[in-house]
């Protein structure tokens, strides 16, 4: 099945092939079918701007299209960044300055106050009025320094365990990761959906 992925960021991108391509999917991103397009992110929750994305490329394609909607939220900071994780530090868009403000925002907070989560909304849109969405999290602390070298975002802060997200390979972060958990769940579900078709 082909099903074309509405972000642009080619780090979510890479983790959606990972997992749904070994579960039967042609995965597109939609820089292929529909370049250029960016959709407001003005949802108030990680759910509403996963269905507003997806179906966003839905109706400029007439393709399945999944989105993922994702972000940090970090307990001392009263759930900040939340929706606004990647215009935290404003725009344009940076990993490197969102993680400056995070760690500046942190100052002073002991190792044992800087619990947070990653959440990740997934909604595939099919049709009008034919969707299937789910949600998922990853329990973790912030670092007091970026660590590691791969992934992407507040990855280099994000620590499980001993570990960052970038200290992670690609698969030990699927493994954990909120959007390899969604990923999996939203699988599930589109097996049960086939196998009532």
């Amino acid at each position: 099945m082909r099903i074309i992925v509405a972000t642009r960021n080619q780090g979510k991108l890479k983790e959606f092939e990972r997992i749904l391509s070994p579960l039967g999917y042609q995965v597109v991103g939609q820089e292929e079918v529909c370049p250029g397009v960016e959709v407001e992110e003005d949802g108030v929750t990680f759910a509403e701007n996963a269905y507003k994305k997806a179906h966003e490329i839905f109706l400029r394609t007439g393709l399945p299209a999944i989105a993922d909607d994702s972000g940090l939220c970090v307990d001392a900071l009263g759930g900040a960044p939340g929706v606004f994780s990647a215009r935290y530090a404003g725009e344009p868009h940076s990993d490197e300055a969102c993680n400056r403000k995070l760690l500046k925002n942190l100052e002073g907070v002991p190792a044992e106050q800087r619990t947070a989560r990653f959440v990740s909304a997934i909604c595939c849109v099919f049709g009008e009025g034919d969707t299937l969405a789910c949600e998922d999290s990853c329990e973790g602390t912030i670092g007091f320094e970026p660590r590691g070298t791969g992934g992407f975002g507040y990855d280099p802060l994000f620590l499980v365990g001993e570990k960052s997200f970038s200290e992670l390979s690609g698969e030990e972060k699927d493994a954990v990761s909120h959007r390899g958990k969604a990923l999996r769940t939203f699988a599930r579900m589109m097996k049960e959906r086939k196998e009532h078709c």
